[in-house]
């Protein structure tokens, strides 16, 4: 079946796309008619079944089991989007996990956990993937960072301190790779329903928002397509808050 969208004949790589925000994300994508290799990094059977249900959105899927915080697997992770798709145009680093504990609580084991696969991870990803990017034209690269991180929370140093690396990341990334056609932005969350592990431990306290229910995965992923359309392509290096208000509270 040939794709038809705005992004007929585009290939995307997003990352911890297996449920929730990233699941919304691949199928957003997918729905335009993007090629998406949905990535996870253990669970086979729920990367599979986003992957279909990208091909009957409308797109092509592929899952790839990889864990992003190693560089040969991230490498390996782009070759296989190459090798079934031929080219990388987005890259939507969504990888992450939430730990919750005080400071004086947190080891550096611990630390070194959500560091690596949010901030480390979407490093090595823009590694593997951006000189496929400048091959092939151009591209958007999004990171998800978090609202909270901007605002600051109690019991999540680690969660806050690494998605506002993101930020410091993508400001970069922008920068060097604008003269290759790439935009590179942060969509920054609020409070939004999503299935958390145990580990994530208990939602934040709810900050007074205009807009007083909680987001939806759907919301986050409208903004990260629109952000790879090219209705978006002149929008780069920003931080983008999608939170009901959240952060202006």
């Amino acid at each position: 079946m040939e794709e038809t969208g705005a992004l007929a004949g585009k290939v995307a790589v997003v990352t911890g796309a297996a449920r929730n925000i990233g699941r919304e994300i691949a199928l957003a994508l997918g729905g335009e008619g993007a090629a998406v290799l949905v990535n996870a990094l253990s669970d086979g059977q729920a990367a599979e079944t986003v992957a279909d249900e990208v091909t009957a959105a409308g797109g092509r899927g592929l899952a790839h089991l990889a864990d992003v915080t190693d560089e040969a697997a991230a490498n390996g992770m782009a070759d296989a989007a190459v090798h079934a798709f031929g080219r990388i145009d987005i890259l939507v680093c969504n990888a992450g996990i939430r730990r919750q504990h005080p400071f004086t609580e947190v080891s550096f084991a611990e630390w070194r956990d959500v560091l690596a696969v949010s901030l480390d991870g979407a490093f090595l990803c823009a590694k593997a993937c951006v000189p496929h990017m400048i091959a092939g034209g151009g591209g958007a690269i999004v990171t998800l960072g978090a609202s909270t991180s901007h605002m600051g929370t109690r019991n999540r140093v680690h969660v806050l301190a690494a998605k506002m690396g993101l930020v410091g990341l993508t400001r970069a990334l922008a920068t060097e790779l604008g003269e290759h056609g790439i935009t590179v932005n942060c969509v920054a969350p609020g409070h939004i329903d999503t299935v958390r592990g145990a580990s994530a431990g208990q939602r934040s306290a709810q900050t007074p928002r205009p807009i007083e229910r909680m987001g939806r995965p759907d919301e986050i992923a409208a903004m990260v397509r629109h952000l790879c359309l090219p209705a978006g392509a002149y929008i780069t290096g920003q931080t983008i808050h999608v939170n009901g208000g959240m952060y202006l509270a």
